[in-house]
């Protein structure tokens, strides 16, 4: 499927170049390959292999992010529901995957299983906060199934390993779940995903590492080293899914819409098990709440993983500090995005999150034991010998310009285009690898509006039958439900 660097310093000219062999490029190019296959589709990653960074399986935690467990989406009446934009956002995923099963270009046993969602909560804030979220989501017919309880046996029931011999101390505590959750393998789908580039007109070039983005005429000029020397290639668009590097690459570019944009390089850690008699008996990702400070994506989780074939048990994440911008970069990497144009930007973001600042401080500075101890408060049964702490990928935190505050630090993801369309990149984290699919719908319809309103758009609403719907009915969840989990070999999970 991939080919190495090695044979080669040429590279031939290309409709699309794809900086980054993730789940982005592989979306964005299987997708490509499948609207146009005479399109010479190239991608070109660093590494020797694709997917080895943030979407490989041990570097996330693989939940199929549908707003159910994740306590920091929550609707806000002034922009709406960001639990119910992502829920929206993941159907179309299943829309798209379950198309590309029924093409049999895909195997869904490779890369996707139930695993229901749920959360765990202690105290009374916050089980006052859950039972407040599950009454408010509930009301949508995104969350309709969605069940809660403060009865300990019931926990029992959904997530054994949570409540045997938790001592039984009066304290608070309250449970959600939603029987239609997923795990995903993203390192497998990148890969089945980019087995369609190459089937059609598209490369893929391990090995090369891209250095150089400059304009000349109608075409981009991306260039950088190989194993055996200078490469150079032109492209009449190009795609920047390079995870932490995508700003300093954009930046090269000059792209005039990422001035003033920064990010912050953020780390971490899981625990993971692979004993089966520990891994069985779990079945589900259990989400509790974070500390006070503490950034989104390190909401603590206890999460069944089902990686080649296998069951694993994940537990974190733990926060830890890097300037790299990639897990296998360098640590000059931070500070080659830096710009007199972003400095005050980072500056201001973090006079405004002196409390993450505090958190990264304490979680760096936490002996083994109490980085055990946290994972004990979710499973008070855990054998430490049974349990591999292991470090996970890097998350590259988006830092945008604001007029009234000079810089903000901003959750999730952000797909820039350029004026004309030529070149387009993604920066920012969680939950990205769970929404690629209409990000790069996104980018489609953005960076190739002729293509999309011409002919596209017909073509990926026949496959994705609610492309454009808004008014998602209990009808609409039941039958895209219906349809995506009997193509993709999706069940409720069953619980006691």
């Amino acid at each position: 499927m991939t080919t190495n660097s090695a044979h080669s310093t040429h590279v031939p000219d290309a409709d699309v170049v794809l900086i980054g062999g993730g789940i982005m490029s592989a979306t964005l190019g299987s997708m490509l390959a499948l609207l146009e296959p005479q399109w010479r589709i190239l991608m070109l990653e660093a590494a020797e292999d694709i997917a080895a960074e943030s979407s490989d399986p041990w570097n996330n935690a693989g939940t199929g992010h549908s707003g159910y467990c994740e306590l920091n989406y929550m609707p806000d009446p002034a922009d709406g529901s960001k639990a119910s934009s992502i829920a929206e956002q993941f159907h179309l995923c299943r829309q798209w995957w379950a198309h590309l099963v029924r093409e049999g270009l895909l195997d869904p046993d490779e890369f996707i299983h139930s695993s229901a969602h749920m959360n765990l909560v202690f105290g009374t804030e916050d089980v006052a906060y859950l039972r407040s979220r599950v009454e408010t989501l509930r009301v949508d017919p995104l969350f309709a199934e969605m069940e809660y309880t403060e009865d300990p046996e019931t926990i029992a029931q959904w997530a054994p390993l949570t409540m045997e011999g938790r001592p039984h101390t009066g304290e608070p505590m309250a449970a959600a779940r939603h029987p239609r959750g997923t795990d995903i393998d993203f390192g497998a789908l990148t890969r089945a995903l980019t087995a369609i580039i190459t089937s059609a007109a598209g490369e893929v070039r391990t090995g090369h590492t891209v250095t150089g983005l400059e304009r000349t005429r109608e075409v981009w000029q991306v260039s950088g080293s190989s194993a055996v020397g200078h490469f150079s290639v032109g492209a009449k668009a190009v795609f920047v899914g390079a995870g932490g590097f995508a700003l300093r690459l954009l930046q090269k570019a000059k792209v005039p819409e990422v001035r003033g944009y920064a990010v912050l390089p953020v780390g971490a850690a899981f625990y993971r098990c692979s004993t089966s008699a520990v891994t069985s008996r779990h079945r589900a990702k259990v989400y509790g709440q974070t500390d006070v400070g503490a950034p989104p994506m390190s909401v603590p989780h206890l999460d069944r993983r089902i990686v080649d074939g296998r069951e694993h048990l994940l537990f974190g994440p733990y926060a830890t500090f890097s300037t790299k911008m990639l897990k296998h970069g360098r640590l000059t990497d931070f500070f080659t995005t830096l710009r007199p144009n972003n400095l005050h930007v980072i500056a201001a973001a973090g006079l405004q999150n002196l409390s993450l600042v505090s958190f990264l401080i304490k979680e760096l500075a936490a002996r083994p034991s109490r980085k055990f101890a946290q994972l004990r408060r979710y499973f008070p049964l855990a054998r430490r010998n049974e349990w591999t702490l292991l470090p996970a990928g890097q998350r590259a935190q988006l830092v945008k310009p604001d007029p009234r505050r000079i810089g903000v630090l901003q959750q999730g993801t952000e797909l820039v285009v350029s004026a004309d369309g030529s070149i387009a990149g993604l920066l920012g984290a969680s939950p990205g690898a769970s929404t690629a699919v209409p990000i790069m719908f996104d980018l489609l319809r953005r960076a190739f509006p002729a293509q999309w309103h011409g002919r596209w758009k017909n073509q990926i609403a026949e496959a994705v039958p609610d492309l454009d719907r808004s008014d998602w009915t209990t009808e609409a969840v039941d039958r895209s439900h219906t349809e995506t989990d009997e193509a993709l070999g999706l069940a409720e999970v069953s619980f006691g």
